[in-house]
């Protein structure tokens, strides 16, 4: 899940396609539907990402009591609207009247906290849940921009890999060699990962089953050693019945569970690295599917991220998206850590009765 920021943009206008009184506002790539005549190109407006939670009071004023996603109708959420993919909510808020938007929009500010905007956070199952305990040594995940929110991220022709994103569950071990080829292994969830903390085993944790019923930890042990690392983190996605809405022809609650490697990482002389896992893994443990190794081309990049999934080899249902990474691993301005996005498939944002646990 990408970071939540709530910031002017400086706006492109488009005419909707089959409604005269409605126009595309586009943001980065994305693009959100609005009123006809409201706003011109070059104008600056807020923009309120996916995933947002709106304050009541916002929601009046905007007038859109009753018509927003969530059990609450106060989470945003991508909806087609005439046909149109329309994705977060452009908008001028009367708290921010007296504010220069336009100088905003080149400052970067953040008016999440100002609006009362927080992140949605997906509930957690049983399964997903459990007893927790502090890990400091704990390998964290990053959080992955979307190529439509900064589409420069990667400069047109960089040499990219695309894998496919699955929709399940983020599952990370984290192997600490403690010497004479032993170690500690701490397994967590991304949620719980982020805030340091590791899920104590138990036979009956999503996490824990997959770790031990695909051998991810002696995996892990085996690679420390080979590299000579203190650390080494491998991070997969636990997916099958049960875990998600998405399958892949898999059974969370059965011993079919399943589990692909999406990264892997090592401290290496006191440095964190991110390594290919196709690379360094071996085909010790199974991975996310390759889709696309080339030149990056954005528009390549969304008509990849679209289509069937390719995971059980049968195209079961609609595929989540993308995650775009380069050939070479590198720092990225732009995001102001590792150079790493995702694309997301239109169809999977508007899709009917999805579930998004974390």
């Amino acid at each position: 899940m990408s970071t939540l920021r709530v910031t002017a943009e400086v706006l492109t206008i488009h005419e909707h396609p089959d409604a005269d009184a409605l126009e595309l506002a586009q943001v980065g790539l994305y693009r959100a539907v609005v009123a006809k005549g409201v706003y011109r190109t070059g104008d600056s407006a807020l923009y309120i990402p996916e995933q947002a939670v709106l304050p009541a009071a916002l929601i009046e004023e905007l007038g859109l009591t009753g018509r927003l996603a969530g059990s609450d109708a106060d989470r945003v959420k991508a909806v087609r609207l005439r046909g149109e993919l329309s994705q977060g909510i452009v908008c001028r808020p009367k708290a921010l009247a007296e504010v220069d938007l336009a100088r905003a929009a080149l400052d970067g500010t953040d008016f999440a906290q100002t609006l009362g905007i927080t992140k949605w956070v997906p509930p957690i199952p049983p399964t997903m849940d459990g007893e927790v305990e502090p890990a400091s040594d704990l390998l964290p995940w990053v959080d992955i921009e979307n190529i439509q929110r900064f589409p420069d991220i990667f400069p047109p022709g960089e040499a990219v890999v695309l894998t496919e994103k699955l929709h399940g569950s983020a599952c990370l071990l984290t192997y600490v060699a403690t010497g004479r080829g032993e170690g500690r292994v701490h397994v967590s969830s991304k949620g719980f990962g982020a805030k340091s903390l590791a899920l104590k085993e138990d036979p009956r944790n999503l996490y824990w089953r997959a770790v031990r019923g695909h051998g991810v930890a002696e995996a892990a042990a085996r690679l420390a050693e080979r590299l000579g690392a203190r650390r080494v983190g491998i991070f997969g996605e636990v997916y099958g019945a049960g875990v998600q809405d998405l399958t892949y022809g898999a059974d969370g609650r059965r011993e079919t569970l399943g589990y692909a490697v999406f990264d892997v990482s090592a401290e290496i002389d006191g440095a964190v690295r991110w390594l290919d896992p196709a690379e360094v893994l071996g085909g010790r443990l199974p991975l996310v599917p390759r889709l696309y190794e080339g030149p990056y081309d954005v528009d390549r990049v969304l008509e990849v991220a679209s289509g069937r999934e390719t995971v059980s080899g049968r195209g079961l249902h609609l595929r989540e998206g993308v995650v775009i990474r380069p050939a070479v691993e590198r720092y990225s301005p732009v995001t102001g850590g590792r150079a790493i996005a995702k694309a997301v498939s239109p169809a999977y944002l508007t899709r009917k009765g999805g579930t998004e646990y974390e």
